[in-house]
């Protein structure tokens, strides 16, 4: 039986800068990167009971909070606090897998410090992060990824849910469909049409059933239904691509300061791609267009990029003249002439650009 604890901060980037600014503490605060015209990076408590969210544009979010203070992200102390934090993790398990800056699984089924109970070793990392970096963090614990994941949501912020194993099976019988990893809207739509409201309704359904209504995550959610999920915590997750991406402060038509644009994200992103000793062969141009449309195109090279070889100046001179083709298809596509409120630009490993969650773009 495995102990798995999921570590997640609370409203992270806001709680910093909150710890850092006491004129901010117990006010609606907004994290983001251009506050007329960015998105919300990450909103405060107090900002989320007028609903503000992350992903949010920030003209939405003061519309719904007129009064929210909206302050530019700073992501090298994130990224400095993010370090503090999970060397205190290495303090009890090497099996540690980050899932960003501010969540992360760790399997302390045996453990540094020899303590029998998870929900102990819980108590101490959130006493350790409170202590050390005067943050709070809420924690789930559990015998699986999925149900550490939901436990920790249960009682944020500062919150610590354990799902015993003896209760595992009912709690997810009980539990509703969009709480399920890997049910987004569109998904649990489709399972409330078929009469899927809780985790006891989705029991009813085989295998095969499932699978044919929802493809190879029917098999997921067939075990998760049953609270198993054999998925081990993975402390060497590799990193699938590295990029960047600039909301503009006013929306863009014209094809020389787009190009102007992405250069800088190209110089930036090639930054990033040596510092992390990165190589990698499909190029991803990312556009949001001013109504918000999200576009991507690619192109992947014949050979690898790689900064740190003795082609590298060559090999950056490859990536900004696709970066410039890929562009170059948009503004002559069906597109043309459409203002561009954000451009983004990434490298990534794999034959096809990745387009899920595991891709980080950083914006700035």
């Amino acid at each position: 039986m495995r102990k798995i604890v999921h570590i997640d901060m609370d409203a992270f980037y806001a709680s910093i800068e909150q710890r850092d600014n006491p004129q901010y503490r117990g006010k609606p605060l907004a994290v983001g990167f251009n506050a007329k015209r960015g998105v919300v990076a990450a909103a405060s408590y107090e900002a989320r009971a007028f609903g503000v969210r992350s992903a949010m544009s920030a003209k939405t979010a003061l519309e719904k909070c007129p009064h929210l203070i909206f302050v530019n992200s700073r992501m090298d102390v994130y990224k400095a606090v993010s370090l503090q934090i999970r060397k205190i993790f290495f303090e009890y398990t090497d099996l540690v897998e980050p899932l960003s800056l501010d969540e992360a699984y760790l399997d302390v089924s045996a453990n540094k410090k020899n303590i029998q109970y998870a929900v102990k070793i819980a108590k101490m990392i959130k006493r350790d992060i409170k202590e050390k970096t005067g943050l709070t963090a809420s924690a789930g614990v559990s015998i699986n990824k999925f149900l550490a994941k939901i436990a920790s949501d249960i009682k944020k912020p500062n919150g610590l849910f354990a799902i015993t194993p003896e209760k595992a099976e009912s709690f997810v019988e009980s539990l509703q469909i969009e709480k399920f990893w890997g049910v987004g809207k569109a998904t649990a739509a489709k399972m409330r049409s078929l009469g899927v409201y809780t985790g006891k309704d989705l029991k009813k359904f085989s295998e095969i059933d499932l699978i044919k209504h929802f493809g190879k995550m029917g098999g997921v959610y067939y075990q998760n239904a049953r609270a198993v999920d054999n998925r081990n915590v993975e402390p060497f997750r590799e990193r699938k691509s590295v990029g960047a991406e600039k909301t503009f402060f006013a929306d863009i038509n014209d094809r020389e300061i787009l190009k102007k644009e992405l250069f800088e994200i190209a110089k930036l992103s090639w930054e990033r791609i040596t510092a992390n000793k990165f190589k990698g062969r499909t190029a991803t141009l990312k556009v949001k267009f001013a109504d918000f449309k999200v576009i991507t195109h690619s192109k992947t090279l014949a050979l690898p990029l790689n900064a740190l070889t003795s082609a590298g100046a060559g090999d950056f001179e490859i990536f900004l003249n696709t970066a410039f083709s890929l562009l170059e298809n948009v503004l002559n596509s069906k597109h043309k002439g459409k203002k561009i409120r954000l451009l983004g630009l990434s490298l990534s490993k794999n034959e096809t650009p990745l387009l899920n969650a595991r891709q980080v773009y950083f914006p700035f």
